[in-house]
């Protein structure tokens, strides 16, 4: 297919810049998950692009942009801006191509994705609190300097080079139905609906495209409704990476044309599917990369045939890491906090723990005090961090502290 049918690149171009990129990038494994197959009753497969270099599927995009520069532009160096993927994704390329790279980031950023910028020998210029604040900088950066500035998602090169993902997907499972992709600005969604959608053109079928945002931040999921591209007031999500207030131009132009639905998901869910993907898979995803899995888990997506999940990052920070199982388990119900009040009498400590043992709940931690807010003088409140089975544990729980005379109450 050499004309062009969309507003996006052609198959012709994607596979050009496949032809680019693989002097960089690897073909990242293609996983099954038994149960999430289970879960959405179909086939389930993983492209595991948090194994990518750099952590995520970016190299692919700001590769091929990279290579599309001319002599002079190169000479120029190029700058970018980001509080992660793609900073990492240009500092990567950049060194390998030897043209030099300033990257502005958020104060702030998480220090492994800082440190691993630098690694690969960028120029790392820390400004502003905000992503969007850091763009502006970059961007006057350029127009000072004369550094081609190498945006994120919303340029035609980027798109294509992302699009080369998509081209995996079919080599890897030739009979996939549905893809399921992770959006923000747009660039890797239009990059793999282009690719797909074009691709299986040619043989007379079509692949389904869903795409996935996080609830906070997710305007692609209004744009598509109101058929032009709308400025939300994003909010925040542990989904940083997909976090963004209004679609690309030209991402929106192609993913109005090639993806079949947007849906959402919290960041609780999110939560979740990290940690199914970290128990189940043995898998490290960020949240941004996992929202895919999210949709899978509550049922926001159903009747799918055989179906690619692409998890498209998996740089997160240990101290993130840390709080998400915390929120992905009392997400999935086996984290709970019991408040229980009770007599201040010697003993009643022991008797809780009895009870919770013969439970098999395990106590985490433990916090006794006597000035709960509506204590009488003569009793003291217990609160207990307890793990749990799911959701029929925690009430089986519940039952057996209130059989043995206590009220307890709950915190999920």
């Amino acid at each position: 297919m050499s004309e062009r049918t969309l507003a996006g690149p052609t198959l012709v171009e994607i596979e050009e810049a496949r032809d680019r990129v693989s002097q960089v990038v690897r073909v990242t494994p293609m996983e099954t998950s038994q149960y999430l197959a289970e879960v959405l009753g179909s086939r389930v497969h993983l492209k595991c692009e948090n194994l990518q270099r750099t952590g995520s599927y970016k190299i692919r995009g700001a590769y091929n942009r990279l290579t599309q520069l001319t002599d002079a532009e190169k000479a120029r160096g190029v700058v970018a801006a980001s509080a992660g993927n793609h900073a990492q994704g240009v500092a990567l390329a950049a060194r390998e191509l030897g043209i030099a790279a300033t990257i502005f980031m958020p104060v702030g950023v998480a220090l492994p994705k800082l440190q691993a910028t630098r690694h690969y020998g960028a120029d790392v210029v820390l400004r502003g609190h905000t992503v969007e604040q850091s763009l502006r900088a970059a961007q006057e950066f350029s127009d000072t300097t004369g550094a081609v500035f190498i945006p994120p998602f919303d340029h035609a090169d980027v798109v294509a080079g992302q699009g080369t993902l998509g081209l995996e997907i079919l080599e890897q499972v030739p009979d996939v139905d549905t893809v399921i992709v992770p959006v923000g600005g747009g660039g890797l969604a239009a990059g793999v609906a282009s690719a797909l959608k074009q691709s299986a053109a040619l043989t007379g079928r079509d692949v389904r495209i869903i795409g996935v945002q996080a609830a906070n931040a997710a305007p692609y999921a209004v744009s598509m409704k109101l058929g032009v591209r709308t400025d939300i007031d994003a909010q925040p999500t542990i989904a940083d990476g997909i976090a963004v207030a209004k679609p690309g131009v030209l991402n929106f132009e192609i993913i109005r044309d090639t993806v079949d639905e947007i849906v959402t998901v919290s960041d609780d869910d999110t939560a979740r599917a990290m940690l199914v993907l970290l128990e189940r898979a043995k898998l490290v995803v960020e949240a941004a990369g996992a929202v895919g899995i999210a949709a899978i888990l509550t049922e926001q997506v159903r009747d799918l045939g055989t179906t690619v999940v692409i998890l498209s990052g998996g740089n997160i920070d240990p101290l993130m890491m840390e709080r998400v199982i915390g929120r992905g388990l009392a997400a999935a119900a086996r984290y709970v906090k019991l408040r229980i009040g009770m007599p201040d009498r010697p003993g009643q400590l022991t008797r809780v723990s009895e009870v919770l043992s013969d439970a098999n709940a395990n106590v985490v931690e433990v916090l006794h005090t006597r000035h709960g807010r509506g204590l009488q003088i003569s009793e003291v409140e217990l609160e207990l961090s307890v793990e749990t089975r799911g959701p029929d544990h925690v009430e089986e729980v519940l039952q057996r502290l209130r059989d043995a005379g206590y009220e307890p109450n709950v915190d999920f």
